[in-house]
């Protein structure tokens, strides 16, 4: 049976893609502890971070440090802030996120309730801060699409 992502990668459920590439996506998560807080999500259904070939870990973890410094010139954030937990979804996905102290990482703080509207918005502004950086090629045409 297909995750969460995977059926949101195969656009059965939708989504608001920032990145896409061969191996990864980059999705914004609907209960942001920050906004702009995204996901990056392997094509691969890994279970989890353990589970991971090195070579996927090291791909994953430079697309979430390329999100990362485009959250960082997007929101002004003085980090970037990277956590795996694993537990709500059995698909590897890493948490990449602005923050500005380390008391705003908690999952108590994400929020449910953030309208469409916001979160297209979130998404949007991510997007033009990587193509800003040079990573245009990665930025789906279409925000509900992983297609390039």
């Amino acid at each position: 049976m297909s995750t969460l992502f995977t059926r949101i990668i195969d656009g059965e459920i939708p989504g608001r893609f920032v990145w896409a590439d061969d191996r990864a996506v980059v999705i914004l998560t609907i209960a942001p502890i920050t906004e702009g807080h995204a996901l990056v999500v392997p094509r691969a259904e890994v279970e989890q971070l353990t589970d991971a070939p090195d070579d996927l870990l090291a791909h994953l973890g430079v697309v979430a440090k390329t999100v990362g410094l485009a959250q960082r010139a997007a929101w002004g954030a003085p980090r970037a802030a990277l956590l795996v937990a694993g537990f709500e979804v059995p698909h590897l996905h890493l948490h990449v996120l602005p923050a500005w102290d380390e008391s705003s990482l908690s999952f108590a703080n994400a929020r449910s309730d953030v309208p469409p509207a916001e979160l297209d918005a979130a998404a949007e502004r991510l997007r033009d801060a990587l193509r800003a950086a040079g990573h245009g090629a990665h930025v789906p045409a279409d925000l509900t699409s992983p297609a390039l």
